[in-house]
């Protein structure tokens, strides 16, 4: 079976051995390590609902914590890429994976927002050196003609890991939450005590200020699924329910005499907290109705927010089976987490932890495979014959940088005097922006806006980024083939262009969408995904062809020049969150989603504007014959 990247018979070599594969299994090997650094990456998104439970985190320090990656990771691209050229890919690229594995695998043992900071802004210093020295790998390894193609492949693995990522993560969390695991709930399983009492009891009705992210204020009173509770609640626990429900009541009128800057000073652990004999009542009644038979009553609780598990057993009990006694009060806990989300701890929040250590512990395989496998150039390699030597080092054009010899220091003069390099780093910045949501937010949006269960929302999450794969692969053939009929420039410039003008055109759809009214049948969770799949399809599209620009200008400063281009695309998806938050506030709806869609159009409009600038033809590396960065 063969693969973008064989030969046939080498045309080119004096030899009349046949070429080793050692190219094809180097390139392999980059897009195994390239679909670890995407899922250790990505992996925190799916899981940032639980771990902001877990850490009691807002949706600003969330933001932090997804942002804090992409800083340490932008601004350390071009040290990460020169100190490859300098000192070789084999063991840069081995330390590197190394140092993001530990750090992902400590991001599990962290309790603090703090250190929690810390552990992903080290995970971003050690995968910043990732693509750099991959993109160094395969100027020395791959022929010229299928640079397109190599790169494809490896971007292609990072598109892998983001896909399986969301899916993998919810199955994993899942898994570390047996049927075994105890379902009572503790006094740090109430987010919101008083917030839930005026959900519970009838007596209150409690108007809440309105605040930055919410135009109008909100009236709290019990639900079809509150009222159901308070009616199987004792006499003295529906006592304590009340006063929790006061306590709020009180707490939201001392909001109205204050700012919202000042009112967010009354959040605080013990403004939030319930009366100590108080909460234990309401812990203790809830914990009660765990085992009541009453509990379940379909039509008052057809509102909830269940995880994919409760709705297996829902199903289960409406097919008339038989549920054993755990199986029951894990139900019945799910019930509530879904009747009540902001109040109660999610029982998968348990779950988080061990999975950042299964994917930090992973990440050790992958740097023995590099230090075992890897050399800085073919002729080093003892697998490696001359054959495949005289062939990787065949049709490379006249005038283009060599990929070997040691480099001095980054040619910063010559970046900065590169016009289509500035034009490729603006193009780079817009693109994160517009495309990062897809990898951070959607999950997000998903619940928010369309109620997905948990397992199905990992599916949904998963389908863009497959449809990037699909692009990606297609991207590799489509810059060679140009390239190869109608220039270098213009064989990179195309799907550099055209492509980020119809990933705009994805999120386009996304507003037409939501036009269309919510009894429409293409106002659906699956009709967003598409036009999600069309954003993620032509973005990757075009990522073969802009590693191709690098190596083709980079000649032995490729890690360098790339890391360039990916700090200022890194600064893009570094700011995103910000971006986000502005436009989305703590509780967004569908006009807070739109401006931000807006937001990500303009963005991948400005990206392929930019993409029509660029010029492959034009080396930016010194001649083959000057150290020097001018």
């Amino acid at each position: 079976m063969t693969t973008p990247l064989d030969d046939a018979d080498n045309a080119n070599s004096d030899s009349a051995q046949r070429p080793t594969n050692v190219r094809l299994l180097v390139v392999m090997i980059a897009a195994a390590m390239s679909v670890l650094l995407y899922l250790d990456r990505f992996c925190v998104s799916f899981a940032a609902d639980f771990i902001k439970e877990d850490l009691d985190l807002s949706h600003a320090e969330v933001g932090y914590f997804l942002s804090a990656f992409f800083f340490s990771y932008a601004l350390a691209q071009v040290p990460a890429g020169w100190l490859s050229d300098r000192f070789g890919a084999r063991i840069m690229l081995a330390i590197y994976i190394v140092v993001w594995s530990l750090f992902t695998a400590m991001i599990g043992a962290v309790y603090s927002l703090s250190l929690l900071l810390l552990t992903r802004l080290a995970c971003g210093l050690g995968q910043a050196g990732a693509y750099p020295t991959s993109a160094s790998v395969l100027s020395k390894w791959v022929p010229f003609g299928k640079r397109g193609a190599a790169s494809a492949w490896v971007s292609l693995g990072g598109r892998c890991g983001g896909a399986i990522a969301p899916l993998l993560t919810a199955f994993l969390i899942v898994q570390f939450v047996p049927i075994g695991t105890p379902v009572e709930l503790k006094p740090d399983d109430l987010i919101d005590g008083p917030h839930l009492c005026a959900q519970l009891c009838p007596q209150l009705n409690v108007e809440s200020v309105a605040t930055e992210d919410t135009a109008e204020p909100t009236v709290t009173r019990p639900g079809p699924a509150g009222m159901h509770v308070w009616s199987l609640m004792h006499q003295k626990e529906q006592e304590a329910v009340c006063r929790g429900a006061q306590q709020y009541r009180l707490r939201e009128e001392n909001r109205q005499t204050l700012t919202a800057s000042a009112a967010g000073k009354l959040e605080t652990a013990d403004d939030l907290q319930l009366d100590e004999q108080d909460r234990d009542v309401v812990l203790s009644a809830l914990n009660r109705l765990l085992d009541d038979d009453e509990l379940y009553d379909e039509q008052s609780f057809k509102e909830a927010k269940l995880q994919r598990e409760a709705i297996v057993t829902l199903k289960q009990l409406r097919d008339g089976e038989p549920l054993a006694d755990a199986e029951r009060r894990r139900f019945y806990r799910l019930l509530l987490e879904g009747a009540f989300p902001d109040d109660i701890v999610k029982l998968y929040v348990l779950g988080w932890r061990p999975v950042m250590f299964v994917y930090g512990f992973a990440g050790l395989f992958v740097a023995a495979l590099v230090a075992v496998v890897y050399r800085n150039r073919p002729e080093d390699h003892r697998w490696c014959n001359r054959a495949e030597c005289e062939l990787i080092a065949s049709g490379r054009p006249p005038g283009a940088p060599s990929p070997h010899g040691k480099p001095g220091m980054v040619p910063i003069g010559r970046l900065i005097k590169s016009g289509s390099m500035w034009l490729d780093c603006i193009a780079q910045v817009g693109t994160n922006i517009g495309w990062i949501f897809l990898v951070t937010w959607l999950p997000r949006y998903l619940i928010s806006q369309h109620n997905v269960p948990v397992l199905e929302r990992g599916v949904m999450a998963m389908t863009p980024l497959l449809a990037g794969i699909v692009g990606m692969y297609a991207g590799g053939w489509l810059t060679d083939s140009l390239a190869r009929r109608i220039g270098v420039r213009w064989g990179r410039r195309l799907p550099l262009s055209i492509t980020r003008f119809s990933a705009a055109a994805g999120y386009g759809l996304c507003l037409w969408l939501s036009t269309l009214g919510p009894n429409s049948p293409l106002n659906s969770p699956w009709y967003y995904v598409a036009a999600f799949s069309l954003v993620a399809f032509s973005t990757d599209l075009g990522v073969p062809a802009a590693w191709a620009f690098k190596q083709d200008v980079g000649g032995r400063y490729v890690g360098s020049i790339l890391g360039w281009g990916n700090m200022w695309g890194n600064l893009g998806a570094s700011v995103s969150p910000f971006i986000y938050n502005h436009f989305l506030g703590e509780n967004p709806g569908p006009q807070q989603w739109n401006a931000m869609f807006g937001v990500c159009i303009a963005a991948f409009i400005v990206s392929g504007l930019c993409g029509l600038g660029i010029d492959a033809a034009t080396p930016i590396a010194p001649p083959d014959d000057d150290g020097s960065d001018e």
